[in-house]
């Protein structure tokens, strides 16, 4: 394991901002994997971690196979995390809507310019995603559509060996992310979603730490054996049903992530915040798996509480 600064930013105030990246094996530069662009995604941090980690086990038993190099950057903007702030902590701006950059620009530019140089060279990119409502997902992995249906990615999302591999149709903020940036230097790039952002789940983080060793292995990265994991249905991410709150108070589910769900299920209910009556009750339109729910316990208006797959 080689341990590198790709990029660092000084601060009057504080000890230097320092992007490190940890590389396993060397020669041909085969997949980066990056975690938190954001101070809050602590289980993208964690995932990431403990890839180092076992990584550093698998090169040492000779498991990383030759000429191929892994690199693995657990976070990008600790400034942020060490206060509890989602982005930039001068400016409130994301650093993962500045790629592929700009190194004369406004900071989180900059940091995202210089990441970017480092890593926009690999062949395969996996960054372990965060969405921007709080709540929890069904792993899983996805793609950005950017060359209308002719890309090879589609079929490596089953690579992962997790139930669901998604396809996005980018629509023009996705144009300014390091998937979509990675993709546009000929990049096979994917975003893998692990259950939560702000919460370590040690069962979602061995999840998502085993669907990026599949990926290593099915790409020949890594010679290593380990269990193939579930047999991923590939669809649009249009196809999935987003179920909003039609008035905003207090959030009562009586249904969670992975839960099977029939057309006329009750999903939830609204409480009025300040005399405590039912004021709404939501039922599925249709019969599908419960994808991603809120875990807000106050919600507003036509906030997404759940998503819903449907069957085949």
């Amino acid at each position: 394991m080689v341990k590198n600064i790709l990029y660092s930013i000084k601060s009057p105030y504080r000890q230097s901002m320092d992007i490190i990246g940890y590389t396993f094996g060397s020669g041909e530069l085969s997949c980066c994997i990056v975690g938190a662009l954001r101070g809050n995604e602590i289980q993208q941090m964690a995932i990431c971690a403990q890839l180092v980690d076992t990584l550093k086990l698998l090169e040492e038993n000779g498991a990383v196979v030759r000429n191929k190099s892994i690199m693995v950057i657990p976070c990008a903007n600790y400034y942020s995390m060490n206060i509890g702030k989602r982005f930039w902590t001068m400016d409130n701006t994301d650093i993962n809507r500045m790629f592929p950059g700009y190194d004369l620009g406004e900071t989180t530019q900059r940091i995202a310019d210089g990441l970017f140089k480092a890593i926009k060279d690999y062949a395969f990119g996996i960054q372990m995603a965060s969405f921007y409502q709080k709540g929890e997902f069904f792993p899983h992995v996805k793609v950005m559509d950017t060359t209308n249906g002719e890309q090879e990615s589609y079929e490596s999302l089953s690579d992962f060996g997790l139930p669901y591999g998604l396809i996005r149709k980018p629509i023009p903020y996705d144009t300014a992310t390091l998937n979509y940036n990675w993709q546009v230097w000929n990049c096979q790039a994917f975003s893998l979603f692990a259950a939560y952002t702000e919460h370590i789940g040690m069962q979602s983080t061995q999840t998502a730490v085993s669907a990026a060793l599949r990926f290593l292995i099915a790409k020949g990265a890594l010679e290593y054996g380990l269990h193939p994991g579930s047999h991923t249905r590939i669809l649009n991410e249009n196809k999935i049903l987003r179920v909003s709150a039609r008035r905003a108070g207090i959030l009562k589910k009586y249904v969670s992530v992975g839960d099977e769900v029939k057309a006329g299920n009750l999903l939830c209910e609204i409480i009025h915040p300040l005399e405590g009556h039912t004021i709404d009750q939501i039922v599925s339109q249709i019969d599908g798996t419960v994808f991603f729910s809120c875990s807000d316990q106050l919600v507003m208006e036509h906030v997404d509480i759940f998503n819903i797959i449907p069957p085949f």
